[in-house]
């Protein structure tokens, strides 16, 4: 709950990092975009804590939650349908949704209830897909070691590959898939880079699994 007032009051500073770092986000886009091509088309589907939906846009998404209001009021004018909510506590049904994505876990406050939520939210056979920096990669490790000059990443919580796998897990998922991609230090990415398979070498890792 407590990083919805740093988002609300630093949205432009948020946009601003996209300016800074397009290829480093149209590398994350497109290692998502990678797993998305498995599913298949017209699937109705949800991303959680969407922000001001750079991620939801260019991926078709049209429906999400976002707690910070000013970001969702700028996630809207992009033609995103808005929900109030938290990942802890999603505002849907039950067995409504065929996905659900993420690419801010290390901004909640408890990722083991959110993937709890999704997995109720879930239709049988579901997909949940998650975007995130391994914390034993250099980009999770150059945020730590700033972190106390960070806006954002200030009170983040980064995880490992292999902590991410227990929790998906126990959550009640399987079949995961991981791809990678950002090789190198932010600063240095200066050209759009094709995801590889697995993971142990990218900053940015995205995994897809199945509800059982």
């Amino acid at each position: 709950m407590p990083h919805t007032k740093i988002f609300d009051q630093n949205v432009e500073a948020y946009e601003q990092w996209y300016e800074d770092y397009p290829q480093v986000f149209e590398s994350e886009l497109l290692a998502i975009k990678e797993q998305f091509q498995k599913l298949p088309e017209n699937l109705h589907g949800i991303e959680v804590g969407l922000g001001t939906g750079k991620f939801s846009v260019p991926l078709g998404i049209k429906e999400g939650v976002e707690p910070a209001k000013e970001m969702a009021a700028l996630a809207v004018k992009r033609g995103i349908s808005v929900v109030d909510g938290y990942a802890e506590q999603l505002p849907f049904g039950d067995l409504k949704f065929d996905f659900v994505l993420f690419v801010t876990i290390c901004h909640l406050d408890n990722f083991k209830y959110a993937l709890a939520e999704a997995n109720r939210v879930l239709k049988r056979k579901g997909t949940i897909l998650i975007g995130f920096l391994d914390k034993e990669r250099s980009v999770a490790k150059q945020y730590i070691e700033n972190r106390h000059r960070s806006t954002f990443f200030a009170n983040a919580n980064f995880y490992t590959v292999s902590r991410i796998q227990t929790l998906l897990k126990e959550a009640g998922f399987i079949d995961l898939v991981f791809n990678q991609t950002l090789f190198g230090l932010l600063d240095e990415i200066k050209e759009i880079q094709i995801p590889k398979e697995g993971f142990g070498e990218g900053s940015f890792v995205v995994v897809k699994a199945t509800k059982k």
